[in-house]
């Protein structure tokens, strides 16, 4: 279901502004699969080599088993540093050139990766990947935060959440039939491959949607003016903050699941991508409940349960991994995790609108500030998280325990303590 037709005439505008010019882009259910394309190339990134670990492992002469999640981690270290310049570029260059840009560099990174003739060399590779694919996810927001406000790009996010949260079901098993056929190199093949795909349809179908009364200027006082506002918006740091730790959750789980379902604990082999797809099913179908019920409900309703739940299902969670010493039954474990991931995916793309919702006027530096801010602190979480790992699923157990509660105190300290408001509208930043 689409958006109202009176918050869908055009890129987002000021009060007082004069209406954009008629959209001659790609229709609502086009759009939201191109922007969800974009920003799904991150989720391919990610967990399409997951079950090339133990073949990265061996040809690399790796002993630690923890220490194939470094190819995740600097990964998302490169991610989240380049968020925070892609913003401001673009909110003064525009949407396209930057984007195409960020895809330019992750093409380099992906022919590295193929190339890599060392283990340090991969991680080089991964780091520069990270600093092209945050061009998707910053762009992405900025995109739909220049097309639709409110509860209408919650609703859009939450589309483009669903088609993204696709891709974790089958980028495992894409990577294990490549490693079924080919070396594990072939895997950064694809990447490349789906990489040009964005790049050919975003240069044929997006038009500019930075409106020219939105255009700042790329000077250091400029930029760090509107990175002042971003950070210093009560309602967008809270949410950021809430955000940065779910999305730890996330990225503690993605960085142990290789080690939990295969190599370390459950040893499911090729059966591996099966458990992984369940689990990420779940988010899927979250955010498509999510996008259907948030116009009615609002973003916080929906987003503060959803947390709340999360949490109480995080202690059912940590009091069953104990009761089984951390070596639960699989499909125990597979329910409470699809459990968690689905009330967790009420809350983000919620917590991404509503963090984006004050700052209209500087979309583009907002998205940037945010995910740079959020991915840091997610990837720092995961890390933590993931590096504890010691043959037992409690320490991600204790991770989503601590994560989730941390994220609704964030979330308290921001609504002053009232959960399920609407919320106040509050004007763009002149």
């Amino acid at each position: 279901m689409a958006p109202r037709a009176s918050h869908d005439d055009g890129p987002a505008r000021a009060p007082g502004q004069e209406p954009a010019k008629a959209w001659t882009g790609p229709g609502f259910t086009e759009f939201v699969a191109l922007v969800a394309f974009m920003m799904g190339l991150t989720a391919v990134t990610i967990d399409s080599f997951l079950p090339a670990f133990p073949a990265i492992a061996r040809d690399f002469a790796i002993a630690d088993p923890n220490r194939p999640q470094l190819l995740i981690s600097v990964y998302m270290l490169g991610f989240g540093l380049a968020q925070l310049a892609y913003g401001p570029v673009s909110d003064a260059i525009g949407r396209r050139p930057a984007l195409i840009a960020g895809i330019v560099i992750y093409l380099a990174g992906s022919v590295l990766a193929m190339l890599a003739p060392s283990f340090e060399v991969l991680l080089l590779a991964r780091a520069v990947q990270g600093i092209g694919g945050a061009a998707g996810r910053i762009l992405g927001v900025a995109i739909v935060r220049d097309r639709f406000g409110g509860r209408d790009m919650a609703q859009v996010m939450s589309f483009c959440m669903m088609v993204f949260l696709i891709v974790p079901i089958v980028a495992p098993a894409m990577g294990g039939l490549v490693l079924a056929v080919g070396h594990w190199r072939l895997i950064f093949g694809a990447m490349l491959a789906l990489a040009l795909v964005v790049l050919a349809w975003f240069g044929w179908r997006m038009p500019e949607t930075l409106h020219p009364d939105f255009r700042r200027s790329l000077d250091l006082r400029a930029i760090g003016s509107g990175i002042a506002t971003a950070a210093g918006t009560r309602e967008t740091f809270g949410y950021a903050t809430a955000l940065g730790l779910l999305t730890g959750c996330i990225l503690a789980y993605v960085g142990s699941a290789q080690a939990i379902f295969d190599t370390g604990l459950y040893h499911l082999g090729r059966l591996f991508p099966i458990a992984f797809g369940l689990i990420a099913g779940a988010m899927g179908v979250a955010t498509l409940i999510n996008a259907r019920l948030v116009r009615r409900f609002g973003m916080r309703r929906l987003s503060h349960g959803g947390l709340i739940g999360l949490c109480a299902m995080a202690l059912v969670q940590l009091g069953l991994m104990l009761a089984f010493a951390g070596r639960p039954p699989l499909p125990l474990l597979i329910l409470t995790l699809a459990a968690c991931q689905f009330l967790l995916s009420f809350a983000m793309p919620n917590f991404n609108a509503i963090a984006m919702e004050p700052l209209a006027a500087i979309a583009g530096t907002a998205s940037s500030v945010i995910g740079f801010y959020t991915t840091l602190l997610a990837a720092l979480c995961g890390l933590v998280v993931g590096q504890a790992f010691d043959g037992t699923v409690i320490p991600l157990a204790v991770g989503y325990c601590g994560l989730s509660a941390l994220s609704l105190l964030a979330v308290l300290w921001t609504e002053r303590g009232r959960l399920f408001g609407t919320g106040a509208v509050p004007h763009p930043p002149p």
